[in-house]
């Protein structure tokens, strides 16, 4: 059983998982004002919170940092978890131990006080974390952080263990974009937030996390599969789907992965590389399929 301690939200099904801690809200008011033909009108806007969480890695009563990013305060327990999953440590429910955010007086508090929330992850003493490049992961952009032939290299060698099962039907994978839509709530009020969903066989939606960053929105929804102990057959993404992205549905073992925007080279190598299936550009009924079946082929729904 996974331990949480101060669950404040969650998805269904994982309500006792889903955010490691008390924390700020995820968006905020702020005074602004509209400008239109010269005049000016002052009003107050509801914007997106951005704001620093810092995950230590808790294993043999030590704790080091695993990463820091910049991200939308909420779900941060399954954030912690997915960077572990993403990172190859954490590969099933029974390898986390609890997620945890430490008070300033706790055993587990991190000395040196890093800025910002401080989720603490422990997981199983019998994990071996020899290898893994602990604080790597920083505040994310649009640069790969994880480049290079050296990680190409691992993420193929580990795709028949790692991707499995069916991947959605190109008709249910086109119409992902669309459903995942009704469940982006901060968006809709905001306008400031990366979205990703996980979806069943049959193109149902079983998740859907949001986050100012496009890589935590992933990581959030991934650490929701493996805590929940659910196998999602598709992620979709509501911006670009580049490397990283890819690197981090290979490693959870899902078999397809649909954005909304563009991909990159690299992600359609790695994708290739390690079987998973590639689409992006879904919408209207269309998408483009880079790796899987169709592959190189611009399919509409209802086409063969």
């Amino acid at each position: 059983m996974v331990e949480v301690v101060e669950v404040v939200s969650g998805g269904e099904g994982a309500s006792s998982v889903a955010g490691a801690c008390a924390q700020s809200p995820a968006v905020v008011t702020v005074p602004a004002a509209r400008w239109h033909d010269d005049v000016t009108s002052a009003f107050e806007d509801v914007v997106v919170v951005e704001a620093p969480l810092t995950v230590l890695l808790r294993q043999h009563g030590r704790s080091r940092v695993l990463g820091s990013t910049m991200r939308t305060p909420g779900d941060d327990g399954e954030l912690a978890v997915g960077m572990a999953v993403g990172e190859g440590i954490a590969r099933r429910a029974s390898d986390v131990v609890s997620v945890e955010q430490p008070a300033a007086t706790s055993d587990l508090a991190p000395v040196g006080e890093p800025d910002g929330d401080v989720v603490v992850l422990t997981v199983s003493d019998a994990i071996d974390t020899s290898t893994v490049s602990l604080g790597r992961i920083t505040r994310p952009t649009s640069a790969c952080g994880v480049c290079g032939r050296d990680r190409l290299d691992d993420l193929a060698r580990s795709a028949t263990a790692t991707v499995g099962g069916a991947a959605p039907r190109p008709e249910l994978l086109v119409a992902l974009p669309e459903l995942l839509a009704p469940f982006q709530e901060v968006f809709r009020s905001t306008g400031g937030l990366h979205a990703a969903g996980l979806a069943a066989t049959d193109g149902s939606i079983m998740a859907v996390r949001e986050d100012v960053g496009r890589h935590n929105a992933v990581d959030k929804a991934i650490g929701f599969a493996l805590l929940a102990g659910v196998r999602p057959a598709a992620l979709v993404v509501s911006g670009r789907a580049g490397f990283e992205i890819v690197q981090k549905a290979v490693a959870a073992g899902i078999p397809a992965l649909v954005s909304v925007s563009a991909t990159t080279s690299l992600a359609v190598e790695a994708a290739r590389a390690s079987g998973l299936t590639l689409a992006s550009f879904a919408r209207g009924g269309r998408m483009t399929v880079y790796s899987g079946p169709g592959v190189g082929h611009d399919l509409q729904e209802g086409t063969p």
